[in-house]
């Protein structure tokens, strides 16, 4: 069970790869007022997405406690990115503020992820 927890943690961390990559590749467009949300940002948002919930099936089934109110907030916080990119995704400029928001949002839930214990 280990190992296949361990291989959807390392899903998870290509899909969080994938969103936020897409974000950082699209600064400088960000500056210019171009930027635009790319597939591979729906595609790493939708990656954790499935990835996250199966982490916490695995992780109940194998019976380690979950901190259901961390999953909680993440999974809101990836809900509002993935609606975001999703509505947005075949605009060909995105608003700075829009797209700075993904960004924000996808660094603090990495941060929740890593340092809320």
């Amino acid at each position: 069970m280990d190992v296949l927890i361990h291989v959807f943690v390392a899903l998870h961390i290509i899909g969080i790869a994938s969103l936020l990559g897409g974000f950082l590749t699209q600064m400088k467009a960000m500056g210019d007022g171009t930027a635009r949300f790319t597939p591979a940002m729906l595609h790493g948002a939708l990656t954790m997405l499935v990835t996250g919930a199966v982490l916490v099936g695995l992780n109940q089934a194998d019976d380690q406690t979950v901190n259901n109110i961390k999953i909680g907030v993440k999974l809101a916080l990836l809900v509002v990115i993935l609606g975001l990119v999703y509505v947005k995704r075949d605009e060909e400029k995105v608003e700075k503020g829009l797209f700075g928001l993904v960004g924000g949002l996808t660094t603090v839930n990495i941060f929740i992820a890593l340092l809320w214990t």
